[in-house]
C-alpha cells in the first residue's frame, strides 16, 4: 500500500527548481536546529524553497500538495506519521530510501535538512 502512495503522490517528474542556493548543494537555505523544531520557522520554509514549485507539489498539483500544514500533514495517510519517521513515506523519498529521491534532480537536501524533517515528525509533527 505505501509503495502505491509514494508512486502515485511523489511522481514529482515535471518538478524543477532554480538549482542549489544552501549549504552542501541544497535547494534550500533553511538551518534545522537538533531539537524543539517548528512547522512554520523551519518545515514550511524548506517546503516552499525545495518542493512547492508549478508542477510539483503546489496547490494546482495533483497529489501531495506541500503548501500549507494541512495538506502536507493530513491529506494523505502515511506521507507523516507523527513520533514515526522511520515509516513516514516523506523521509523514505527526502532519504532516497524509497522511489525515487525527493526532490528530483541533481539539488537533493542536505543531512541538515534531512535530520530536522526526521526530528519534527520524531517530536509529533506538530503545526506550531
Amino acid at each position: 500500500m505505501i509503495a502505491g502512495v509514494v508512486c502515485v503522490v511523489l511522481a514529482g517528474a515535471g518538478c524543477k527548481g532554480s538549482g542549489p542556493t544552501g549549504p552542501g548543494g541544497s535547494p534550500s537555505t533553511i538551518v534545522f536546529p537538533t531539537s524543539g523544531v517548528s512547522y512554520s520557522a523551519q518545515v514550511q520554509p524548506l517546503f516552499n524553497q525545495a518542493c512547492t514549485f508549478s508542477g510539483c507539489h503546489d496547490a494546482a498539483s495533483t497529489g501531495l500538495i506541500l503548501t500549507s500544514y494541512g495538506e502536507a500533514a493530513l491529506t494523505i495517510p502515511g506521507i507523516v506519521i507523527p513520533k514515526d519517521p522511520d515509516h513516514s513515506v516523506l523521509v523514505l523519498r527526502i532519504q532516497g530510501s524509497v522511489g525515487a529521491r525527493m526532490p528530483p534532480g541533481a539539488y537533493p537536501l542536505n543531512q541538515n535538512q534531512i535530520n530536522g524533517i526526521r526530528t519534527w515528525i520524531n517530536e509529533g509533527a506538530k503545526n506550531n
